[in-house]
């Protein structure tokens, strides 16, 4: 049987405005043996699936720093100081980055982005019948543009790479199993 680790002592090693890195000492439950484990600490992520009443998703095009692209991908971003629930963080991102808004706001997905080092959770939002209502509200370091994309174009988008965000793909997944039924209900 798997045991948790207990942790024997933790401490902050450094804050970057976005994430902090600690440092937790932990006991092994089968060897008795400590070890040190790095852990980056960040707000929980939202994304979403916004799908327009004529079965086009809402997608957003933008330059990611990390991996010096520009990619394809779904609205969404970190919750919000303060923001608890998935759905209006969601809702949020949707109308900032987009201008859309819809209905029937749910929650559809939740993973961990990667549990051997961070701490988060990321949640995949659907919201449906999505109308462009509002002007767009950028952060100061965002630059994005709008896409409409027929759903069934999805698949074909993710094989031939047009879609490389894992976490995007992983979120579309979770919309496939919601249309064919198969997703689970996430309170």
């Amino acid at each position: 049987m798997i045991e948790k680790w207990p942790v024997l002592s933790t401490r902050q090693l450094g804050d970057f405005r976005i994430f902090t890195v600690r440092s937790d000492v932990k006991r092994s439950p089968r060897t008795g043996q400590e070890h040190d484990f790095f852990v980056l600490d960040t707000r929980s992520w939202v994304n979403v699936i916004a799908v327009t009443p004529d079965d086009r998703l809402v997608m957003v095009e933008q330059y990611r720093h990390g991996s010096d692209t520009i990619e394809l991908e779904i609205a969404g971003g970190v919750m919000d100081t303060g923001e608890t629930s998935p759905l209006v963080g969601g809702q949020r991102e949707l109308r900032e980055e987009t201008g859309y808004t819809g209905d029937r706001a749910q929650l559809i997905g939740r993973i961990f982005p990667n549990p051997a080092i961070m701490s988060n959770v990321c949640h995949t939002v659907l919201v449906e019948d999505c109308r462009l209502t509002h002007p767009v509200e950028f952060d100061h370091c965002e630059d994005i543009r709008t896409h409409l994309v027929p759903v069934r174009e999805l698949p074909g988008l993710v094989a031939s790479g047009k879609i490389q965000h894992a976490l995007v793909v992983v979120a579309l997944y979770h919309f496939e199993l919601w249309r064919r039924g198969q997703g689970r209900p996430l309170v």
